[in-house]
């Protein structure tokens, strides 16, 4: 997924004061809170993304849901709010997360799958591959993907090991037609 610059300077921001300030653990599980609140509520996006409801209004609605959150986040919030940016809040705060987890030497991992596996299968897959380093830190993301017929997608980083039915299929249709 591509971020937006917006997304990227307003975290970087965000990353440079929280580590002066020494909030960045408490701002990240905050910025965590951020990005699934705004992933499960469909409202809260259609309420941010009108556009003649006054910044106002939407920093008085974003106060009350972010109210337990540190006073850091609670301006960044009411900064993006401020101007205008409220539709970049979950990118914003998805590249806060990944920023800090850069930091922390944390790989992030995508394995998609055509079912759902089980948990022998996947820590199979994730030995297998050299792209996931062993004894590191990774975040997981599982994705069940029936159109891909079996195998896998295992994505780390900016690699990709596509080792799905579908593609061995593509190569072969693709083969057969060049002979």
């Amino acid at each position: 997924m591509l971020t937006s610059k917006v997304a990227k300077r307003y975290a970087q921001g965000l990353l440079d004061f929280t580590n002066e300030t020494g909030q960045t653990a408490a701002v990240f599980s905050e910025m965590k809170d951020v990005k699934k609140i705004m992933s499960q509520s469909a409202d809260l996006n259609k309420f941010f993304l009108t556009p003649y409801i006054d910044a106002k209004k939407k920093i008085e609605v974003a106060d009350q849901i972010f109210k337990d959150f540190s006073v850091s986040s609670q301006n960044l919030i009411r900064l993006v709010i401020k101007h205008g940016r409220e539709n970049q809040l979950k990118n914003i705060a998805q590249e806060f997360i990944n920023k800090v987890e850069d930091i922390n030497g944390v790989q992030r991992v995508t394995l998609t799958t055509a079912t759902q596996l089980s948990k022998e299968n996947l820590d199979q897959i994730l030995r297998s591959t050299n792209l996931v380093k062993a004894g590191s830190n990774f975040d997981l993301n599982l994705n069940v993907k029936p159109e891909i017929l079996g195998g896998y997608i295992l994505r780390v980083g900016d690699q990709q090991v596509d080792a799905s039915v579908k593609t061995k299929l593509n190569q072969v249709k693709k083969d057969f037609q060049l002979n």
